[in-house]
């Protein structure tokens, strides 16, 4: 017999826990036996056909199984793969060409990455558009309720705006929401005293708009000033900002549970949480858009369409671009932007108006 080549293992007898020191080899008519290390007496013979071969994976040890229920073990992949090669194939071989080649995995990495950043750039987008139309009434409802009830509970007290210079603007906002496709009905104009928040407007994504006494006190007798930015918030409102911006940081998970129908205790935690609601900044191009919504509105209104450029001079007056304003932290009050925005107002006023059906 010829017994090269050969690789070392041990081997099993059926139904037993011993093993014996042992080697692999190949018979002179082509079938596959094991011998004894030490007396070289053969152990077991089998053809290559009947042989089970566990698939190579890294350095785990390969058992190859013969007809008589016994087991041969093996640490040598290399060797078994060169010793039974027609039986192994090459089926299995490709992890551990990506295993032994590094230069492949560089590239596999480099190809899940690029795949994540499609995903996030291509698939998010689409998705949260789809979760926008698909969101039932209740989530925005529990959401900004969530935000409103946080927020008072650990920033902010009740108003203490006189009840007239109150009246006055709710009123004056209710004619400005009146004008949107929604409907006066569907906002809620709400005071607070801001306390460290300080001058700041925000919406939520119910139509509810919270205004703080420190911001109307700021704009003094300018309650135009004040409307322009409750017109800007009513665009961010009209535009389902929030819920985009809430479902882009949700991910694709939440996105599909909210698509699906399975808000489940998880993704309620999430929604009525108001700390992450605000935490959430609007993109420029969000921005922009309810900047145009607020020169639009008011100039359907018969206001002053560049009242909120005119708020954001005197923000960027007392706290500079990069202020400690905390409206400053999600409304900038860049010069570009200003400009930008009075230029629209020009724009409009030249015009003659907003068509209300655009």
């Amino acid at each position: 017999m010829a017994f090269e080549p050969k690789v070392a293992g041990k081997w099993h007898a059926a139904r037993s826990g011993r093993d014996i020191a042992a080697e692999l080899f190949l018979t002179d008519d082509g079938d596959v036996a094991v011998r004894d290390a030490q007396t070289g007496a053969i152990l077991v013979r089998s053809a290559r056909s009947d042989l089970l071969i566990s698939r190579r994976v890294g350095s785990v040890p390969r058992r190859i199984g013969f007809s008589d229920d016994s087991v041969f073990v093996c640490r040598d992949n290399d060797g078994v793969d060169r010793l039974l090669a027609d039986v192994v194939g090459r089926g299995s071989r490709w992890l551990v060409e990506i295993e032994r080649f590094r230069p492949r995995l560089i590239v596999l990495v480099a190809a899940v990455v690029l795949l994540a950043v499609g995903v996030y750039r291509f698939a998010v987008p689409l998705l949260v558009e789809v979760a926008v139309l698909a969101t039932p009434e209740i989530v925005p409802e529990l959401m900004s309720k969530g935000a409103l009830a946080s927020l008072d509970e650990t920033a902010f007290s009740e108003s203490t705006l006189p009840e007239q210079r109150r009246a006055r603007i709710a009123t004056d906002f209710l004619e400005l929401a009146a004008l949107t496709p929604r409907g006066a009905s569907r906002f809620d104009l709400q005071f607070r005293s801001g306390g460290s928040i300080g001058p700041n407007a925000f919406a939520l994504p119910n139509g509810t708009i919270v205004v703080t006494d420190e911001l109307v006190d700021l704009a003094g007798s300018d309650d135009e000033l004040v409307l322009g930015v409750l017109g800007h918030e009513i665009g961010h409102v009209e535009h389902d900002h929030s819920l985009r911006q809430l479902y882009r940081a949700a991910g694709v998970v939440g996105l599909i549970m909210v698509i699906g129908g399975d808000v489940g205790s998880g993704v309620q935690d999430l929604l009525v949480q108001g700390s992450a609601l605000l935490a959430l900044s609007y993109s420029r191009r969000q921005e922009r858009d309810a900047d145009r919504y607020s020169v639009e509105i008011m100039a359907r209104a018969g206001r002053d369409p560049a009242a909120i450029a005119r708020f954001f001079e005197l923000m960027r007056a007392r706290f500079g671009d990069a202020g400690n304003g905390a409206i400053l932290t999600t409304h900038p009050a860049t010069g570009e932007r200003i400009e930008e925005t009075r230029r629209y107002a020009a724009e409009i006023a030249r015009s003659g108006g907003v068509d209300p059906s655009n």
